[in-house]
């Protein structure tokens, strides 16, 4: 009988600290409940203590997600923890993630606490989420660079209180696979009581590694818990990518002999959906999710696979939704098909109204464009999910001329707090003048950090879907918009951006 791996996703929290990858809660409910569609098995949902607006996501998520245990992070003080207990009160199957550093760098230069302090609070801190809830993770923050005794000593003490996930992270990337689960499988012999709890990894990709460190602490250290997110999303290199784990072991079942219980059907889909939701484009030779992961440009390898497919593919395109990239929808279809539609997208919208809403959108589009794919639909759906925050800035319109040897222009009418204004300006092109011509007015200050354009699908009227990447006093924020104009799509990008940086939502970085 094989062993079940548990996969805990965390791109709603750790994949959220990437700068500019900060979700509305829309946005975020969205993201939960394909997560849910994929079978995640623990969805860690955000850090209730963060920010009333994370709180206000993971309880939401916590009320709407019934098949996957929603989780909070939480640092190790009583706190965190009560204000992560109450954000998962109505929660089917809840559980509290608390951590605190254990590496001696960390406990001296960050902590400023001596090794005896940090195992009392591990303890303590333990205690108190236990008479909160059943279900407890701990983690050891930076655990792999923590020397291995201590270590030990702080497990056995968190078990003894009601741990029931002892989580050792490779929180900077600096692990090596060998290593890595050799240090998982010492670390459970010397804890007394290790079988009383589930062992999980969870490493970052700051060397390109994470992947395959997550799989060498389960083969040879006997986690059996990854902690992972889709795309591999997350600050700095990235995590541990859960698309990669997940395929790895059901395609390597001769090796691993583990049980997954992810949908993989709808792997693609949720790719789509953090990509576009965040802005973060996913590479074309991304394993997996790549637009070219199951391309083959090789005449050899084209006649192979058309002879027989396991010459050169080892997993089945379809395996994990790539078939469902059908164009499916146009102009003639009915309310009734986009509404299916959605539904196989893994959207849910929260009333008809806006449903009403985004349908009118489709049609729009369908005028304008011949072919609508998944993609197209998941971009307006994003689109159309603005309309319920209430968002200082909204397009409305976009007039630009551009021509070799003349200095572009632009002129915008946008909503500034539900009242239409204007804006006009000149710029180096006609992206710059649209921007200059926003600018004219909000006078924001920001600075751009990245600007990047994808197209949502390969034919040539293609909607173009804009990223715009602003930072001002401190705060980074993405902005995405999608248009068949390029232009358009990048107003209103720019205004999206605009109004993150106008909501006043704090975070408090925390890494695990």
């Amino acid at each position: 009988m094989a062993d079940k791996l548990i996969i805990f996703d965390t791109t709603l929290r750790d994949g959220e600290q990437s700068p500019g990858a900060s979700m509305t809660r829309d946005e975020k409910l969205r993201i939960a409940r394909q997560l849910e569609r994929l079978k995640v098995d623990v969805i860690e949902a955000g850090f209730a203590a963060s920010s009333n607006g994370d709180f206000e996501c993971v309880q939401a998520i916590a009320r709407a997600v019934k098949d996957s245990t929603i989780c909070s992070l939480a640092r190790a003080n009583d706190r965190d923890i009560a204000r992560a207990a109450e954000a998962l009160k109505d929660a089917n199957r809840g559980r509290i993630h608390l951590f605190i550093a254990t590496s001696p760098l960390h406990m001296e230069k960050k902590l400023r606490m001596s090794p005896e302090q940090v195992l009392e609070q591990a303890r303590l801190s333990t205690r108190f989420a236990r008479n909160l809830a059943a279900d407890i993770e701990f983690s050891a923050e930076d655990g792999y660079r923590s020397e291995i005794d201590f270590l030990a000593r702080v497990c056995e003490a968190v078990i003894n209180e009601g741990a029931t996930t002892i989580n050792i992270p490779d929180t900077v990337g600096y692990a090596i696979p060998e290593l890595y689960g050799n240090f998982i499988k010492t670390l459970r012999e010397k804890v007394p009581n290790s079988d009383k709890a589930i062992w999980s990894v969870h490493c970052h990709n700051d060397l390109g590694m994470a992947v395959a460190n997550s799989l060498a602490g389960v083969q040879i250290g006997g986690a059996r818990q990854v902690e992972c997110t889709i795309n591999g999303l997350g600050e700095r290199a990235g995590n541990c990518s859960l698309e990669e784990v997940v395929m790895a072991v059901k395609t390597r079942k001769d090796y691993f002999n583990l049980q997954v219980d992810i949908a993989t059907e709808h792997i693609v889909a949720a790719s789509r959906m953090v990509s576009q939701t965040t802005g973060f484009v996913v590479q074309p030779n991304k394993a997996v999710v790549g637009a070219n992961a199951f391309a083959h440009a090789s005449g050899i390898h084209q006649d192979g696979v058309l002879k027989a497919r396991d010459t050169y593919e080892i997993m089945r395109a379809e395996d994990v939704g790539w078939s469902a990239n059908k164009i499916v929808l146009g102009k003639l279809s009915g309310r009734n098909a986009f509404k299916q539609r959605l539904q196989e997208l893994g959207v849910q919208l929260d009333s008809e109204a806006d449903v009403n809403a985004a349908f009118a959108k489709f049609k729009e589009l369908a005028d304008r464009k011949s072919e609508i794919f998944d993609e197209d639909i998941l971009a307006l759906v994003s689109d159309e999910s603005l309309a319920h925050e209430k968002e200082r800035y909204g397009f409305v319109s976009l007039a630009q001329h551009s021509e070799t040897g003349e200095r572009p222009q632009a002129r915008i009418v946008f909503t500034v707090g539900g009242q239409e204004v204007q804006g006009q300006a000149q710029g180096n092109g006609p992206v710059d003048a649209s921007f200059q011509a926003i600018e004219s007015h909000v006078k924001s200050g920001a600075e751009m950090q990245l600007y990047s354009v994808n197209a949502i699908s390969g034919s040539t009227d293609a909607q173009g879907e804009v990223t715009v990447r602003l930072q001002s006093n401190g705060r980074v924020v993405n902005g995405v918009g999608a248009d068949p104009d390029i232009i358009v799509a990048s107003a209103k990008a720019y205004l999206s951006a605009l109004n993150k940086l106008h909501s006043k939502a704090d975070k408090v970085a925390a890494q695990g």
